[in-house]
């Protein structure tokens, strides 16, 4: 017969206890808390069973923080394949590059023209309680630079999609980059043909192509004004080279060619061989498709030469104050393209964003101008779209919604995207209206024409 002991009550659980016996320990197998000695035997195997007993118990519990474990990360790692490069809960990360020094310095404001646009949006609320965030930089006009400056943005922050970004030779230098990646960019500040030929599904251009503005200059200045020696200036680059493929094209349709063709490099200072060679063509129109400080050389040189032709400018010199102030007032009778409202505009978006954009946010030596507001024109579709894809954004909505876009219009011409088509120039071409203003006195711009759609 087993000895019992009684001990003070205390609470369910397997205890071991020292005996002044070698050969016995004791085990509290009762609620009253009663030990009963046992034989060493006896207790090893109550102990190993109690023992396998609580290992499955804890093999139990281990399984189950495994499955939860998992499932954790399989739901953490699903967000994170389902949340969209640039996007939060509260903010939209957008890229933006523009020359804030150097020789297209003069265009850098486009790039400050976005930056208040946007502030302007957050501090309405934001688009669907998400605040644009704006990341600019300033690349000099320097292709180099521009690679570099979206890579570090690109692969560091993280940008959701680009907009705008001034010139033909910057943004080529990144095109491939981000259309590799899949990465939208929207309203570049340039209108190469490049952008749409052939058409990429991540690009959308908003400004006119430049030789669409070219075969509109050229096509009044031979109906309207009845001029037949057409010459032209550009800039060595796409930019300048698609000004002469539409002049050619226009001119060709009323039997004429080009007088002459003279190619400027952008740092090229000396621009008086170049205006004697004009000169020496006689041509009675002459096209100006450089930065702005070439475009005033050449006026201000053909000046001082007695060469008095018809200057005919594309929209990139169409700011006429600026203009005017660079010129000393040369730039009078000057005629331009131009893809936007004018400065003074009774337009009651152009109200909007003076009071609520211009006012609120530039800087003390801003002045509100073509180039400016340029930068708001450029990213109005890409806010449209946004506002139309709702608070789930990604980046194939936002091609969506910008595909749906037909006839938008906002400061500047008509706007329409098509679904992709890579045999179709057209589904990503945005833009193809202008309007012609001539400069007077005063820096002042006299509309020549209405909204001119141009088809192919």
């Amino acid at each position: 017969m087993l000895k019992k002991y009684s001990l003070p009550d205390k609470v369910f659980e397997l205890r071991y206890r020292s005996s002044p016996f070698d050969d016995v320990r004791f085990v509290r197998l009762t609620q009253g808390g009663s030990l009963y000695p046992c034989q060493k035997h006896y207790l090893k195997a109550y102990r190993n069973s109690v023992t396998n007993q609580r290992k499955d118990k804890n093999m139990k519990k281990g399984i189950l923080w495994t499955a939860f474990i998992a499932l954790a990360m399989v739901f953490t790692l699903a967000l994170n394949v389902s949340a969209e490069e640039g996007v939060t809960d509260t903010e939209i990360h957008i890229g933006q590059w523009g020359p804030q020094t150097g020789p297209a310095a003069a265009w850098g404001s486009v790039a400050r023209g976005t930056d208040a646009y946007f502030k302007m949006i957050n501090a309405q609320g934001g688009i669907h309680g998400r605040k644009l965030i704006h990341h600019m930089f300033d690349d000099g006009y320097n292709p180099a630079k521009t690679k570099a400056g979206v890579k570090e943005l690109q692969e560091g922050t993280g940008m959701f999609a680009w907009v705008s970004g001034v010139g033909t030779a910057p943004g080529l230098s990144v095109k491939d980059y981000l259309m590799e990646r899949k990465i939208p960019w929207i309203g570049p500040s340039a209108g190469s043909l490049h952008w749409i030929t052939p058409p990429q599904k991540y690009l959308f251009n908003v400004y006119p192509m430049y030789a669409t503005e070219a075969r509109i200059l050229c096509r009044y200045a031979v109906k309207e004004l009845g001029k037949k020696r057409f010459a032209i200036i550009y800039q060595n680059d796409d930019y300048g080279k698609n000004g002469v493929i539409g002049a050619k094209e226009e001119l060709a349709k009323h039997g004429l060619k080009l007088v002459a063709e003279i190619p400027v490099d952008m740092k090229e200072g000396d621009l008086k061989p170049h205006v004697m060679q004009l000169k020496k063509s006689n041509a009675d129109a002459v096209l100006l498709w450089t930065n702005v400080t070439h475009a005033v050389k050449t006026v201000g040189i053909s000046a001082a030469m007695q060469f008095q032709p018809q200057f005919l400018s594309t929209s990139t010199c169409s700011d006429f104050p600026l203009m005017m102030h660079i010129s000393k007032g040369l730039w009078k009778d000057v005629i331009s393209a131009t893809f936007a409202e004018l400065p003074d505009s009774d337009n009651p978006l152009m109200k909007k964003y003076k009071a609520e954009a211009f006012d609120k946010y530039a800087g003390k030596d801003e002045r509100w101008g073509l180039f400016y507001y340029a930068g708001i024109a450029f990213a109005e579709p890409f806010v449209e779209a946004l506002k139309q894809c709702g608070k789930d954004l990604t980046r194939e909505k936002l091609v969506k919604a910008l595909e749906g876009l037909k006839d938008f219009q906002g400061i500047s011409g008509k706007i329409g995207y098509k679904p992709f088509d890579p045999k179709d120039p057209s589904c990503r071409r945005g833009q193809n209206q202008s309007f012609l203003v001539q400069c007077l006195e005063g820096a002042k711009a006299k509309k020549l024409s209405g909204w001119i759609t141009v088809t192919e």
